[in-house]
């Protein structure tokens, strides 16, 4: 099978804790969109889909916060990250720090390599890789 058989990749979901700070770190730290936020009150349960553009045609990332969660989820050691490209991965890292945000990886070269990469945490302990790309 291939991309011509009709497959498109949507989303990547992620569960958190606290919706409002995960929106605001997604849409004001890391500059996405919300496109969509609906509550299910039977389900007890939040869906906010963020991203860098529509739906349609880009892959974007669901945010599930279950209403009554009370501790924080387990990551896992399945869990990697997810990647984003920006132009300077250096002052991306320098705002996000000046906003709070934890930094594991500082901008750098790649091991073994010359492109420049960080690591940022999101509010639930999600990494976040950023990629340097022109």
């Amino acid at each position: 099978m291939s991309s011509s058989d009709g497959f498109r990749l949507l989303h990547t979901m992620l569960r958190v804790m606290d919706l409002d700070k995960s929106l605001d770190f997604y849409t004001r730290l890391l500059g996405m969109k919300l496109l969509r936020k609906t509550d299910f009150p039977g389900g007890k349960f939040t869906l906010a889909f963020v991203g860098y553009g529509d739906e349609e045609s880009n892959a974007v990332i669901e945010l599930t916060h279950n209403w009554d969660q009370a501790e924080p989820y387990e990551i896992g050691n399945a869990y990697g990250h997810i990647a984003i490209a920006t132009t300077d991965v250096t002052a991306v890292c320098a705002a996000l720090e000046e906003a709070g945000a934890e930094i594991p990886r500082p901008a750098g070269p790649m091991k073994h390599g010359t492109t420049i990469i960080a690591f940022v945490k999101d509010p639930d302990g999600y990494m976040i890789e950023l990629v340097e790309r022109g």
